[in-house]
Formats: C-alpha cells, sequence, structure tokens
C-alpha cells in the first residue's frame, strides 16, 4: 500500500486522504501497533472532531470516552492525542497535549 503525502510529523498533508487502511499503514510504517483499544479511541476522536469541529484537548477527550487519562497515556507511552489524531487524520492537537 502507498501511504499518501506526509509532513515532518507524520500526520496526512491531505486528511481527505483517510481511510482506515492508510492509517493502519502509517502506524505500521512508524512502528505502533494499533490495537483495539487504541483503533476504538481513534475512531472516538474522529467522531468527536465531526461532532465539534475541533480536536479535543486530553482531559475532555478521556472524559469523553470515560476513560482514565493516565491509563490513555500508558497505552499510547506519550501524549495520546499526538498519536490518535495523526493515525485518525485528524488536524495535530494545539496546546498542551
Amino acid at each position: 500500500m502507498e501511504i499518501p503525502e506526509r509532513d515532518g510529523d507524520g500526520y496526512l498533508i491531505d486528511s481527505s486522504n483517510w481511510t482506515p487502511e492508510i492509517a493502519r499503514g502509517m502506524a505500521e510504517a512508524d512502528g505502533v501497533d494499533l490495537d483495539d483499544v487504541k483503533w476504538q479511541q481513534i475512531l472516538k476522536a474522529r467522531e468527536y472532531y465531526e461532532e465539534h469541529a475541533v480536536v479535543p484537548p486530553i482531559r475532555k477527550f478521556s472524559k469523553y470516552l470515560g476513560e482514565n487519562q493516565k491509563e490513555m497515556f500508558k497505552l499510547w507511552m506519550t501524549g495520546p492525542m499526538k498519536p490518535i489524531t495523526k493515525y485518525g487524520g485528524l488536524p495535530k492537537p494545539t496546546g498542551c497535549v
């Protein structure tokens, strides 16, 4: 599979190119395993973005999911909003993530 052009941070240049297959290909190319829990978080972030037209901060997103914020950090081993938005084909998060 050919992955569409990405910027220096690994985000799609054109988010309209996003598909689940592209997301999984991007993660594989980055050495990230998208298990079912991570995938559900990505899909929920896309749902949130469609409803609110904004990428939520991690506090708001963890409440939206009903999940513990610290557990999300452990799961992603980093600030979770960056990989969630990157593999979700969403805009880069702003502020503290």
